[in-house]
């Protein structure tokens, strides 16, 4: 694939304590299989959907243990420069700009609601190549308590124009990078424990959404939710044995009409 535009999703990866554990779990959930660690890159492991890379694991890093998190990186073409913009915007840079060898640089911030997100400049590594076919990354949406934060500082960081979803059960923006939507934002409700915090959750496309949930759930997965029709697909939400928030989704069993959507200034 080529090297996406400015702000557009191009990456995603999780740390998990227990490596080879989440190796298991999603190579049967999602049909992944798995390159060579990287020693010199902290143990850095690919993961691929029919020979396409689509994803890494890794362990932590020592200041980083924790729940396991996938984090999702947002493409730049300078990294130093979307860094600035990050604390222009009242945002947090975690981990400064860092040249990973050839491959690119990468960058590590949160918005100012406390969403962890990743900045990526490609080199030789340009992110996905594959999107949006069984195992490989499909969507994703910012999960936060303050939507207004978070809806200010995505469009001042990224070229984003955004849309509201009209509904009065949930509230609901899309982020639009010219004619393609790139990225959701849901507010979080009660229904979510207070411990839980924002984050971003990434959905990996799946040919059938009730057998990935067979399988998750017989390897210690939970459901969160679903699964459940609705216009884009048949999605679930389920967190892996580690606790790491993920959706799996069948985009080709769409069911219901396009919910209508307003234009923000």
């Amino acid at each position: 694939m080529a090297v996406q535009p400015e702000g557009a999703p191009c990456w995603a990866d999780a740390m998990f304590n227990d490596v080879e554990g989440a190796k298991r779990f999603y190579g049967d959930v999602l049909g992944w299989t798995f390159g060579e660690s990287a020693p010199e890159y902290g143990n850095y492991t690919q993961a691929y959907a029919n020979g396409k890379a689509v994803a890494a694991v890794a362990p932590p890093m020592a200041e980083q243990e924790g729940q396991s998190q996938w984090c999702l990186y947002f493409a730049s073409r300078d990294a130093t420069a979307t860094a600035a913009k990050i604390r222009e915007a009242g945002g947090e840079v975690v981990m400064e700009p860092m040249e990973v060898g050839e491959f690119g640089t990468m960058c590590l911030a949160c918005d100012p609601a406390g969403v962890v997100f990743g900045v990526w400049q490609s080199g030789t590594h340009e992110g996905f190549e594959a999107m949006a076919e069984p195992g490989a990354y499909c969507w994703a949406e910012v999960f936060t308590r303050e939507p207004e934060k978070s809806d200010a500082f995505f469009p001042a960081v990224f070229p984003y124009s955004a849309k509201q979803m009209e509904d009065d059960q949930i509230d609901f923006r899309i982020f639009d990078l010219d004619d393609r939507s790139v990225l959701g934002r849901m507010k979080m409700t009660d229904d979510f424990p207070p411990e839980v915090p924002p984050y971003i959750n990434v959905y990996f496309t799946v040919a059938d959404c009730d057998e990935a949930v067979a399988r998750a759930t017989k390897l210690g997965g939970i459901v969160r939710f679903g699964p459940v029709d609705t216009p884009f697909g048949r999605f679930a939400a389920l967190s892996d044995p580690q606790g790491a928030n993920f959706s799996v989704i069948d985009i080709t069993k769409t069911e219901g009409e396009m919910p209508k959507v307003t234009a923000v200034s």
